[in-house]
């Protein structure tokens, strides 16, 4: 399978990937969060080129992940603002910070701290289950087809 087919499968890891896959990306969407919306402030701060990082703000704003928003009228000048499809993205960038910081942090500790601004107690990420709220563990879910890929396969046979 090309590169440029992994988002055609009935898979959300892929379709995902088909979007957010390189390093590039992650890192601009980490800026993002982190507050960094120009151009020049992306480049300084992750010191890619001009081509790449103009590359992947193009596909993040095609996505709907990003939006153009020009700060200065004269001057055509933009700045890049995550949308709500974007901002549906920091469970992904906090459950890679936690995965970092416990298997990556070279005996360091953890090189950001993040606040919970509702209750203003520091927090550690985790993701629970949404009818019985108890932390959920690889080997305690099942994955099975779901509607998405039964018509999937469907459409496929229909076009063949």
């Amino acid at each position: 399978m090309k590169w440029e087919e992994i988002g055609d499968q009935p898979c959300s890891v892929a379709r995902t990937l088909s979007i957010l896959g390189d390093r590039w990306t992650m890192l601009i969407l980490r800026n993002a969060f982190m507050g960094v919306r120009r151009f020049d402030d992306f480049q300084r701060s992750l010191g890619l080129t001009r081509h790449v990082l103009s590359e992947r703000l193009k596909r993040l704003v095609e996505h709907d992940i990003l939006v153009k928003v020009p700060y200065v009228e004269r001057q055509e000048r933009f700045e890049y603002k995550l949308t709500e499809k974007g901002l549906d993205l920091y469970p992904i960038i906090l459950s890679m910070t936690q995965w970092a910081d416990k298997w990556m942090d070279m005996g360091l500790g953890k090189p950001i701290e993040f606040t919970h601004k509702t209750c203003g107690n520091k927090m550690i990420p985790k993701m629970v289950c949404s009818e019985c709220n108890e932390p959920i563990k690889a080997k305690e879910v099942r994955a099975s087809a779901g509607p998405g890929y039964f018509a999937y396969i469907e459409q496929k046979q229909k076009s063949a």
